[in-house]
């Protein structure tokens, strides 16, 4: 799921790697190349090594400091929280991204609001 990819993600950046392969699943690559057009990571390629497939993620910095401050996980599998186009807000004043699973597909609140569509609300990242 998304959200183990993050964690390691944000480890990966504390420690200053260069980049970090994470297996593959559609949805996360969906996430992943959204975070890369959000400025967050600097590229994501699939590659196959041996039978497995992987996602190999290159890391992106600003000025020596990771792009990725921190994440907050909204839904989980617990709990699944939806909203509607209406009552999407901003993330840290617009300096994050929130990120949803709509029918469109994977889209950041602020794209989700421009096209008046709402879904499962994953998780915000500044």
């Amino acid at each position: 799921m998304y959200y183990h990819f993050l964690s390691e993600i944000k480890n990966a950046m504390q420690a200053h790697k260069e980049k970090l392969a994470l297996p593959f699943s559609k949805m996360d690559f969906a996430v992943l190349k959204l975070l890369v057009e959000a400025g967050y990571l600097k590229s994501v390629e699939r590659e196959t090594i041996g039978k497995r497939s992987m996602v190999v993620v290159r890391l992106s910095y600003r000025d020596k400091k990771s792009a990725m401050n921190d994440f907050k996980i909204i839904s989980k599998p617990s709990r699944h929280q939806y909203m509607d186009y209406r009552s999407l807000r901003r993330v840290k004043q617009g300096y994050g991204i929130g990120v949803l699973s709509t029918s469109r597909g994977i889209m950041t609140e602020r794209e989700a609001k421009k096209n008046k569509v709402g879904g499962e609300y994953l998780f915000e990242i500044w």
